[in-house]
């Protein structure tokens, strides 16, 4: 049994995990990491970057549909199914390659196989061939990730129950899909699959669709869901599900009065929220505390045990993969005494790939109001943007909220083409802190859809140009 000694310890390759392994080295520390799988976690090889891929491919089958209105001639076009997730996983291979090539660039020693704490600062590390190494290290992070949840009516098995990475490698297009949940990855998966032509039906409990988002983007997306053909059922609970001739059969019972919902499927995805990846890791050799499957942390990401950290999904809300690199980052700076900001859950910009695109940072308009802000809110349609009304992409909106007594950037909520790229303005604006003053002296490029942004900062005061 082998045993290596390092500064820093890192459980999970995931985007928190390998980029805090390489924050260390660059802080001079002796750093590990150890990945049971594949380096890049779920977002990169399972998650984030496969599944933009294959909305890409739909928007490209999208644009090629409406050529006609573009004053181009083409034949109508059909969706290669085949060639799209053999795109999406190349285009993950060759991510999970550019992070081995950073982690070795950076002196990051990397271990595989499944990591166990053994207290006292010692993890034990297990291959597939059961021979076992022992590791050291003054600080541990865990970062080890989330997977999807089961519901008990529907267990994944792969066929006619998915799980995200089934969504991400079909054989064929299911003839009638039902999704449950429609939070991002949901409606992210149900663009995709009508766009190569599924029967798609999303049930949520929740009152709407992207129940986190601003109530006005939640609507537009609804709208526009409906007009693609996307069956949309919200305030909905799953009652039963049960296969009947080969196909599942659902009753969906609606919250308060009414009567169930029948709905058929041929295939089920559940992409109703993730579970913490706790078990299995010595956390009962620890003083680290778990709650709802999710470790607890304080604002610097330690745990109740000396030494030991928790960053990204594992260890709670947002799920987001930047949120988890920021954690990296954060977390091995205070380790190494360089007193970073604490991370501000109202900063952390979310975004979904859907169609159209959903983008937003901070309060939403309901949320300043609860928090007894006074607010003033503005808001610029893109039908009335030329960049958008040239490129054809008139649907959608920016929204701004604002404190109305300081002026201070409270949130910003975008739908529409491409507004995922945008946010990161509202981002930088408030991490500057910058008031409604600055936001209106800003000179925006025209023509640009991002004109949209500042024309929402006019309108909360009064003073839009173009509408």
């Amino acid at each position: 049994m082998s045993e290596h000694t390092f500064d820093l310890l890192v459980i999970g390759g995931g985007p928190g995990g390998y980029v805090a392994a390489i924050r260390a080295a660059q802080l001079g520390m002796k750093t590990a990491l150890v990945e049971k799988a594949q380096l890049g976690g779920v977002c990169l090889n399972w998650g984030c970057i496969p599944t933009k891929a294959l909305l890409r491919s739909a928007d490209v089958l999208r644009l090629v549909r409406g050529a006609a209105a573009f004053g181009v001639k083409a034949q109508p076009p059909e969706a290669d199914l085949p060639a799209m997730v053999a795109r999406s996983r190349a285009v993950a291979a060759q991510l999970n390659k550019g992070v081995t090539g950073l982690l070795k660039k950076n002196g990051v020693q990397v271990f595989t196989g499944h990591a166990r704490l053994q207290g006292g600062g010692t993890v034990a590390v297990t291959g597939e061939g059961g021979a076992t190494q022992v590791l050291r290290a003054a600080h541990i992070v865990l970062a080890t990730g989330a997977r999807a949840r089961q519901l008990p009516q529907l267990p994944a098995d792969g066929q006619s129950v998915w799980t995200y990475r089934e969504a991400l490698t079909p054989l064929a297009v299911p003839k009638r899909l039902l999704i449950v949940g429609a939070g991002a990855i949901g409606i992210e998966f149900a663009s995709f699959y009508r766009a190569v032509g599924a029967d798609v039906t999303v049930v949520e409990m929740a009152p709407r669709v992207l129940p986190l988002e601003d109530e006005e983007v939640s609507a537009q997306v609804a709208a526009s869901l409906k007009k693609d053909g996307i069956h949309v059922h919200t305030q909905v609970a799953l009652e039963q599900a049960q296969r009947v001739q080969g196909a599942w059969q659902l009753t969906l019972r609606p919250q308060g009065s009414g009567s169930a919902l029948q709905v058929q499927a041929d295939v089920v995805l559940v992409a109703a929220g993730i579970v913490g990846n706790v078990e299995d890791l010595g956390l009962e050799k620890t003083r680290v505390q778990v709650e709802k499957t999710h470790i607890v942390t304080d604002a610097q990401c330690r745990t109740a045990e000396p030494g030991v950290y928790a960053i990204g999904d594992v260890a709670g809300p947002p799920w987001l993969a930047h949120k988890a690199s920021h954690e990296g980052v954060l977390c091995v700076e205070h380790i190494a005494g360089l007193h970073p900001h604490a991370l501000d859950p109202r900063r952390v910009p979310a975004c979904t790939y859907s169609h159209p695109q959903v983008a937003s940072v901070g309060w939403t308009e309901a949320q300043a109001r609860a928090a007894g802000r006074a607010v003033k809110v503005g808001k610029f349609p893109f039908s009335a943007n030329g960049k958008a009304i040239a490129m054809g992409e008139t649907k959608g909106f920016a929204k701004v909220v604002f404190d109305a007594a300081s002026g201070e950037l409270l949130g910003a909520h975008m739908v529409g083409e491409e507004v995922t790229e945008m946010i990161q303005g509202f981002a930088i604006a408030q991490s500057l802190e910058t008031t409604e003053a600055e936001l209106m002296a800003t000179i925006v490029p025209h023509p640009t859809v991002s004109e949209s942004m500042h024309e929402a900062v006019l309108a909360a005061y009064g003073r839009a140009l173009h509408i």
